[in-house]
């Protein structure tokens, strides 16, 4: 499926960005925005007030704590589960679930300005060395080590493929040494994302990532996980919060009482009790309650 690049939405009038995104939402029903940790503060802030404004819950918010090129990946992900049968609340919902399964990190330079990953007080005074490289593990668990021809990250227990992206340091330890050790089942390179430089703290660093490539093992995970409803937009989702709402469910008590409620107005209204219609009847639907999400900022 294809995917839209809100280019300069910070920088371009609110009054054209707020038309982009209607256009979107009347064109798709749903949109799902993701965005790097390492964008701008403006333009989370124009994210957040383009949905206020809009007074939408058609529109889900998420910046997953990953490097740039892990982003890029995650993206592509959501976009090959866009073409399956999963509704708008379990497709964006999934972009969380699948966060678990990528591995990924860098080879630096320095580490000097490095502030993603927990840096020891002698990793910052060897960074300062001549010819000093350093591998990181930036996610599922922060590692940093001086390379040596000991060096070693864990890595994933299942069947990846290592995506490669050089920037200014020139170092085959990524393909040479770490695609071995994780036993992945390919290696592919891809452009190094422009953010990725902010998000490292240098120019000088090959990032990578590795990832589930077969659509078919995605969906499988996606569509083995319990689907709630929202008690708030009535959305599909999966976890414990709406993407598009924000909301989380209510305590057990008091979701026992909404649905002692809900059950007495069906009965008022001549509904069977288990909400199933007679036969050419429309179920109730109950009027949808405005979106709690007016947050601005991040």
């Amino acid at each position: 499926m294809p995917a839209v690049v809100l280019t300069d939405i910070a920088e371009r009038p609110l009054e054209q960005a707020l038309a982009d995104l209607q256009t979107l939402i009347d064109q798709h029903g749903h949109v799902i925005v993701v965005c790097s940790g390492a964008v701008p503060a403006a333009v989370r802030r124009r994210l957040y007030t383009i949905r206020a404004l809009l007074e939408t819950d058609r529109i889900a918010l998420f910046r997953p704590p990953l490097p740039p090129l892990s982003v890029a990946v995650l993206v592509r992900q959501l976009r090959q589960l866009a073409s399956c049968d999963l509704s708008p609340g379990v497709l964006a919902s999934a972009g969380r679930l699948l966060t678990h399964y990528l591995h990924c990190g860098a080879v630096l330079g320095s580490v000097a300005r490095l502030d993603r990953v927990p840096v020891g007080l002698t990793s910052h005074a060897k960074s300062w060395l001549p010819g000093s490289q350093f591998g990181v593990l930036a996610h599922p668990e922060p590692r940093l080590l001086r390379i040596d021809p000991e060096a070693a990250l864990p890595g994933p227990d299942f069947g990846t493929w290592l995506l490669v992206a050089k920037g200014q340091l020139h170092s085959d330890w990524v393909t040479g040494t770490l695609a071995p050790s994780w036993n992945v089942s390919g290696v592919r390179e891809a452009t190094l994302p422009a953010e990725s430089a902010d998000w490292w703290g240098t120019p000088r660093l090959t990032e990578f990532c590795a990832f589930l490539p077969d659509l078919s093992v995605l969906y499988q995970l996606v569509a083995s996980v319990r689907r709630s409803l929202c008690h708030w937009c009535g959305i599909d989702v999966i976890g414990d919060r709406c993407v598009f709402c924000s909301a989380t469910p209510p305590p057990p008590d008091e979701h026992r009482r909404r649905g002692a409620r809900h059950a007495l107005t069906q009965g008022a209204a001549g509904t069977p009790a288990a909400g199933i219609p007679a036969s050419g009847a429309l179920s109730p639907v109950p009027a949808r309650p405005r979106s709690p999400m007016r947050t601005y900022g991040s």
